[in-house]
């Protein structure tokens, strides 16, 4: 009697606390309660009707998590590439990873006890299943996301350990941070990878404005740069005949000069990051190579891109004619006009070169390229995460650092939206002979003229597209324009026409050109796919 008269009378009656005297409709409110509280503040529901020393704990961690959460905001605001480089870092990564697991597992403890707080026994019948369907997706929804985001950063993790290593990290060059895309034709007759592209994307360290300038894969002479251990093997370029195409370093330094690079992983690669170094007049810091088949999945995790095509494209069969180097039938077109394009679709729209010249499966790669960059948005990162960075591990070899990570990520956000200078080492921006006897001091002046900042001197010398916003593309005065100023240079824009059909009217089909193959007549098909060259991103 003594110990009951010590009880307060009000705290038998409270119902949050003592539900066993309530109401039933007392019973579910405070059973919804409970379960809004420990979903939105952590803890409270211990503290007001459970365990205090537990909510107490909980509390306390819900309350460090918010300053946390509010911090990184802060730091996300005044300083995005560190936050950047913490979530991109192994160790970084890893330690979020763990903290994000238990606080998952805390969370979904916490809903359990909230469970045995709310004691569905007193709820009435019908109640009963609700609560528990309630309290479930309250978990689902609270660990479940914070266990998902866990997940996501360790695919991530594994993704980035795979792809980039750990080497130093690279400092921007006259401002530019200039980084080599090549696309690896390998196959298990070749050792080594000869790289059947080569873009150099070119980024301003600050601004994240870009170029893309592509170089042919059939350059001749291209030069070695200063300090490169092939210019002493080749002083004068790499000028040992027809055969000493600018794709056919890679293969040569594999077979015969690896000794030159003791310690670099890939000699090849590294040795054809120099020659484009120096053919362009710049310093190119790091290197990306792609094979084929990695690229191809790539973009079918991305669930393909969205272009629009000027020309019917062959998806080209066998060579029949190695002295002409004629193919057999095509396996297939892909056809003029809107195209929403899976990996192999895509990949055979880069690489296709029949019917037309490497300058027009360029302008093709660029558009890729484009279209890819434009179509990574977050929704597409969020939905199709796991299976673009499984993809994305398909990367053959790159010397990137993983420490920086942060800042190029941060450097591409800054670049997304902003138009893309292009230039070619060919046509449309030099005539088609160009590429066998370059003259390499007109290359550098052009480059220069390209990567110059919007509004300087040098940039006036550059046309951007009148719609260059939306196209993305800007051409540089060259020897095919022969004597025009810059600003009467014609330029490629999204708005072209699709050729659709013949001169006559006849709509342009598989089966005509099919027809065409089959009676031998190249020429008439080259005529209706001269177009295809012509892309633009949607």
């Amino acid at each position: 009697m003594h110990k009951t008269s010590n009880q307060p009378g009000s705290a038998l009656t409270d119902p949050v606390r003592y539900p066993s005297g309530a109401s039933a409709p007392v019973r579910t409110k405070r059973a919804f309660v409970l379960v809004l509280l420990t979903l939105f503040i952590p803890g409270s529901a211990q503290i007001v009707a459970g365990d205090r020393k537990l909510g107490r704990v909980a509390l306390r961690i819900t309350l460090t998590v918010w300053a946390l959460a509010l911090l990184t905001l802060f730091i996300a605001l005044v300083n995005r590439t560190m936050l950047l480089s913490i979530v991109t870092h192994p160790v970084g990564s890893l330690i979020i990873i763990v903290v994000l697991v238990a606080l998952a597992l805390g969370w979904a403890y916490l809903f359990l006890n909230t469970l045995r707080i709310i004691r569905p026994t007193l709820l009435a019948p019908g109640m009963r299943p609700i609560i528990a369907v309630v309290l479930a997706v309250s978990t689902i929804l609270a660990s479940g996301s914070l266990g998902y985001i866990a997940y996501v950063l360790n695919v991530s993790r594994n993704a980035i350990g795979s792809i980039f290593n750990a080497g130093p990290a690279i400092d921007p060059v006259d401002g530019r941070y200039n980084f080599l895309m090549m696309g690896g034709d390998a196959g298990d007759d070749r050792t080594g990878r000869r790289p059947d592209s080569l873009s150099v994307i070119s980024v301003d360290a600050k601004t994240g404005e870009s170029a893309i300038i592509s170089v042919p894969r059939n350059l001749q002479n291209a030069q070695f740069s200063e300090g490169s251990p092939m210019r002493e093997v080749y002083p004068e370029g790499y000028n040992c005949g027809d055969e000493c195409l600018i794709n056919a370093v890679n293969t040569e330094v594999t077979n015969n000069y690896q000794d030159l690079y003791p310690g670099v992983a890939d000699p090849g690669a590294q040795a054809t990051l120099e020659a484009v170094s120096g053919t362009l007049g710049i310093t190119v810091q790091a290197y990306v190579l792609v094979d084929m088949d990695g690229f191809a999945k790539l973009i079918d995790a991305m669930g393909g891109i969205r272009i629009k095509a000027g020309g019917w494209v062959p998806i080209s069969g066998p060579v029949t004619d190695e002295a002409n180097g004629i193919h057999g039938m095509p396996d297939g077109w892909i056809p003029a006009g809107d195209q929403h394009l899976d990996g192999f679709h895509a990949l055979w729209y880069g690489r296709s070169r029949e019917f037309v010249d490497d300058y027009a499966r360029i302008a093709r790669q660029q558009c890729v390229q484009q279209a890819m960059l434009k179509q990574l948005d977050p929704a597409t990162l969020l939905t199709k995460f796991e299976d673009i960075a499984n993809a994305g591990t398909k990367v053959v070899d790159s010397n990137i650092s993983s420490n920086q990570l942060g800042s190029f990520v941060d450097l591409a956000l800054k670049s997304k939206n902003q138009p893309v200078k292009r230039l070619t080492i060919g046509p449309p921006d030099f005539d088609a002979s160009f590429s066998t006897v370059p003259d390499f001091d007109l290359i550098h002046s052009k480059v220069q003229e390209v990567l110059a900042p919007a509004n300087s001197p040098k940039a006036d010398d550059a046309v951007v597209t009148p719609n260059g916003a939306a196209a993305g593309t800007i051409v540089a005065a060259g020897p095919l324009a022969g004597n025009l100023p810059a600003s009467q240079l014609p330029s490629p824009s999204a708005d072209f026409t699709p050729v659709t059909t013949t001169p006559d009217g006849t709509p342009i089909t598989e089966e005509l050109l099919n027809g065409l193959k089959a009676q031998g007549d190249e020429q008439g098909i080259r005529d209706l796919v001269a177009t295809n060259g012509q892309c633009a991103p949607l």
